[in-house]
């Protein structure tokens, strides 16, 4: 993630984000004219690639704040952040899909109670090679045939026949990504993906695959799209494109969805820096998410949160 690690923290230099300078004193100021409890101790957590970037900064910024406190974030995609989230590897788990049935009820038979807080909205991308001057606009069914495996080669060409008579080569996030997942769901619907396609839970081979085929197409987060968008082309879809203001609209849809972190519920009452870190979390989600190429929550989604995450102390 070192490429989008890069446009993250560029993005942020010169923000007007003030969360405070770090001192040796025992308390601080914490950007709102308050002292600061200095803490030690440490974080873990695993999951989403589609949120990493927002917990990458909000790490980065916190480690400005409590420099003692080891807050680690590992990226095995939503599916393989809850595998370690029920192991009890981990404090939170980053997801780009709401939690599944299975996983809570794995959850409840292993005693882990968790909360589940949102820190904000993604417009999941659909990218094509800069070449490619022809998929410009495809409708949610032109999707469906594109990505839906069934027995035939796919081509450019079955969706325009204006279009080029060449193979499609697909590339997509692995069966452990929320990403995947959230996609299986609104475009699949369930249906086997195309046997072609090359699946990585990593984003960034996602994103050199698209860029060094010009018959190539993929998906991902908004923010991956962002970081990469003078080397590939998003593509409309019905009409729309995502944006920042048409993801938060709605209109950009199916491909619009929440964000989430989930949080055991034993961790935050036990280690104050758990809490502590959840709670900068929700606090600085909003500013974070804009930073790296996603939208704010609504306030009052984060006011509510952090209502739930005081309860649980």
């Amino acid at each position: 993630m070192k490429n989008l690690k890069f446009f993250m923290m560029s993005t942020m230099i010169g923000s007007a984000l003030v969360l405070g300078a770090c001192g040796n004193g025992e308390k601080e100021g914490n950007g709102n004219g308050e002292a600061t409890e200095q803490l030690s101790g440490s974080v873990s957590g695993d999951g989403s690639s589609t949120v990493a970037p927002i917990t990458e900064a909000l790490v980065e910024e916190y480690a400005l704040v409590q420099p003692d406190v080891k807050v680690t974030a590992g990226v095995s995609g939503t599916g393989g952040g809850f595998e370690k989230f029920i192991a009890g590897e981990t404090d939170f788990s980053n997801a780009s899909r709401p939690i599944k049935e299975e996983e809570a009820a794995k959850l409840k038979e292993a005693g882990i109670d968790y909360t589940e807080l949102e820190v904000a909205y993604d417009g999941l991308s659909i990218v094509v090679n800069k070449e490619n001057d022809w998929a410009k606009d495809l409708t949610v069914e032109d999707l469906k045939k594109l990505w839906i495996e069934d027995g035939t080669t796919k081509k450019w060409s079955d969706i325009n026949p204006e279009w080029p008579d060449e193979e499609v080569v697909f590339y997509s996030p692995g069966t452990d990504s929320g990403t995947f997942d959230y996609f299986n769901e609104v475009i699949l619907e369930d249906a086997d993906i195309v046997k072609a396609a090359t699946l990585s839970e990593d984003d960034n081979v996602l994103v050199q695959g698209v860029q060094g085929d010009k018959n190539a197409i993929g998906f991902f987060g908004y923010a991956y799209y962002l970081a990469n968008k003078d080397t590939m082309s998003v593509v409309k879809i019905d009409g729309v494109e995502p944006t920042n203001e048409t993801i938060e609209s709605g209109d950009y849809t199916p491909l619009s969805r929440p964000l989430f972190v989930y949080v055991k519920n034993a961790s935050v009452k036990d280690n104050e820096a758990v809490y502590d870190f959840m709670k900068f979390t929700l606090e600085n989600a909003g500013d974070m998410a804009e930073a790296v190429g996603y939208v704010r929550s609504p306030e009052e989604t984060y006011k509510e949160d952090l209502k739930a995450l005081e309860g649980l102390k």
